[in-house]
């Protein structure tokens, strides 16, 4: 691997933790063959040769072994976290003593060095951008339009990401083709619902050490996060209420068994709330003050808005920070208790690991195919959001199945004729 350019500091918490990085980095590899694939492929193709990538994401061993790829494919890739929670030190390091990436990276950073750090990856003038939430794409418009110019397109890999993006699209502020690389069939499944229905509800276990079995867990919003967040509580034997706004989504999980309930109804039921909406205020001052004793208060949405920590913190009477890892207390007036996992943040990257590497896989691999395509076609691409090519998701979705050594029936010549025809043979 080539060294970063020079010139170019790395702004990393430690850099004698990349031995260590360096070995989770090859844990996560074992589990990744698709993406890895997809790397060697690139080695000998360049795709990105030439190219300078600005990347917000999370600084993960996962991430890193897509930051691999994307220079294996020839680019340059600067790399800021796109949650100062979920920053892996470890990771971080790693990258940087490798030369896979200049990383601005350091877990717990406050909301100055966050920023600082997403200015300092677009200082580099980037051709392509990969975001994780949309503050790169928002930094980039708002603050940074003198690069613009140079930009031939980007992917945003989040369902709040691509909200933002179909803003500026509609408001004729996105400057250039930006793919929507969380709506494909193999992320929305894979991704949304498997992995952050098993990552969240293990961010919420190692952070409280609680039996689900037998509690009612309230799961706000029943899109494919929250359809794989309530799916997993209701195995491990918890009582699942869905909370909705969306009549088709709350219908959907009414027909699943799921009792669906209001916000304020399910409020003085609940005993662990999560959220997974993508929206703000969901959880507010008046559900906070009808919740039982102890309740756990968790979010799974990509931003901490989602409950109300400001409220939360205006009812209550003292904090005990730290109860247990990720954890804090909150004591209210009454002397009842509410437990607010990871500030408020995305629990499952926070106290936990994301999700699991055989799910980023599938999702980064999709990313790096996405990116070599904008590198190739960007000149035929309109400014605005675009779905990711039907060919990408299923060419990923193959992949994935050969890994696992699954084998599936194509269609004959006579079948394919069926179909393609309107009269019946």
């Amino acid at each position: 691997m080539s060294e970063r350019p020079p010139g170019v500091p790395s702004d990393i918490a430690d850099a004698g933790l990349a031995s260590a990085g360096l070995a989770r980095i090859g844990w996560a590899q074992r589990s990744m063959p698709v993406l890895t694939g997809i790397g060697q492929v690139f080695v000998a193709e360049k795709p990105l040769a030439g190219r300078t990538i600005a990347a917000c994401l999370h600084v993960t061993a996962e991430t890193a072994v897509l930051v691999q790829a994307l220079r294996a494919g020839g680019a340059e890739v600067y790399l800021a976290a796109s949650n100062p929670l979920s920053t892996q030190d470890d990771i971080a390091a790693a990258l940087d003593a490798c030369g896979a990436a200049v990383v601005f990276a350091r877990a717990g950073a406050d909301r100055a060095a966050y920023e600082e750090h997403i200015h300092r990856a677009l200082d580099a003038g980037p051709d392509l951008v990969v975001d994780d939430g949309g503050d790169l794409m928002e930094a980039l418009h708002a603050e940074r339009p003198d690069l613009l110019g140079k930009v031939m397109g980007g992917c945003e890999s989040t369902t709040a990401g691509v909200i933002r993006l179909r803003r500026m699209a509609s408001e004729g502020t996105l400057a250039f083709p930006a793919v929507a690389a969380d709506a494909t069939g193999t992320r929305l499944m894979l991704d949304s619902m498997y992995g952050t229905g098993q990552s969240t509800i293990d961010g919420i276990l190692r952070a409280t050490n609680i039996m689900l079995a037998g509690r009612t867990v309230v799961v706000a919003g029943y899109g494919w996060c929250g359809r794989g967040i309530a799916q997993r509580a209701r195995g491990l034997g918890a009582q699942v209420i869905v909370t909705e706004v969306d009549p088709v989504r709350a219908l959907d999980a009414l027909m699943q068994g799921y009792r669906v309930l209001p916000m304020a109804d399910a409020a003085p039921l609940g005993e662990v709330f999560i959220t997974a909406t993508g929206s703000r205020e969901v959880i507010t001052a008046p559900h906070l003050a009808a919740m039982r004793d102890g309740a756990i208060l968790a979010n799974a949405g990509h931003f901490d808005v989602e409950v109300d920590v400001r409220a939360l913190a205006g009812l209550a009477v003292s904090v005990e920070v730290g109860v247990r890892p990720h954890t804090d207390e909150y004591v209210l007036a009454d002397g009842r208790r509410l437990l607010l996992l990871a500030e408020g943040r995305i629990v499952n990257l926070v106290a936990a690991e994301g999700n699991p590497a055989m799910v980023m896989d599938v999702s980064f691999a999709g990313q790096a195919l996405v990116l070599a395509w904008l590198a190739r076609e960007h000149g035929s691409l309109l400014p605005g959001v675009h779905r990711v090519p039907v060919a990408i998701d299923d060419e990923i979705a193959r992949l994935a199945l050969g890994a696992t050594g699954v084998a599936i029936d194509e269609l004959t010549p006579a079948q394919q004729e069926y179909l393609d025809s309107w009269q019946q043979p």
